[in-house]
C-alpha cells in the first residue's frame, strides 16, 4: 500500500470505515541508510519525507498504521484504514492489494522492457587461425 500511487489507493479503497483518529496525518522526515555493495558499512544516504497515521476503527476497536513516501495525507490514512481493516478480515485486506499488486506489476514489466529495449548485443570477430 505504501508502494502504490495515491490514486489508485483511492480507488482499492473509495470509502474509509468508520473510524477513529489516534494520530492525525502528520508529514516528516526520516533517514534513510544504504550499504554499499549491499553487504559493506552502512552509511546515511539522506532524508526522506514520509506521512504517517494511525486509526481506530469504530466497530472492532482494531489499530492500523499507515505510513507512506511523501506529503499525501489522505494516503496514509487510507493505508491505516487498509491496515485495521485486515487484520479483522485478511480477505478484504487481499481484495484491495489485488489491484495495487496488478499495478505494481504491470509498471515493473513496462520499466523492464523499457530498459530491455536499450540492450546492446556485443560480439567478437576473429582474425583467422594460425595452424
Amino acid at each position: 500500500m505504501a508502494r502504490a500511487p495515491a490514486a489508485l489507493m483511492a480507488e482499492a479503497l473509495p470509502d474509509l470505515p468508520p473510524h477513529d483518529l489516534l494520530r492525525a496525518p502528520q508529514t516528516g522526515t526520516v533517514m534513510v541508510r544504504g550499504r554499499i555493495g549491499g553487504t559493506g558499512a552502512p552509511f546515511n544516504l539522506g532524508e526522506m519525507t514520509v506521512t504517517r497515521a494511525s486509526v481506530r476503527l469504530t466497530a472492532t476497536g482494531t489499530v492500523g498504521h499507515g505510513y507512506v513516501q511523501g506529503r499525501s495525507r489522505e494516503h496514509a490514512l487510507r493505508a491505516a484504514c487498509a491496515d485495521a481493516l485486515g487484520q479483522d478480515d485478511p480477505a478484504a485486506l487481499r481484495a484491495i492489494i489485488a489491484p495495487l499488486a496488478r499495478a505494481e506489476a504491470a509498471a515493473r514489466a513496462a520499466a523492464a522492457a523499457a530498459a530491455a529495449s536499450t540492450k546492446v548485443e556485443f560480439f567478437t570477430l576473429v582474425r583467422g587461425e594460425d595452424e
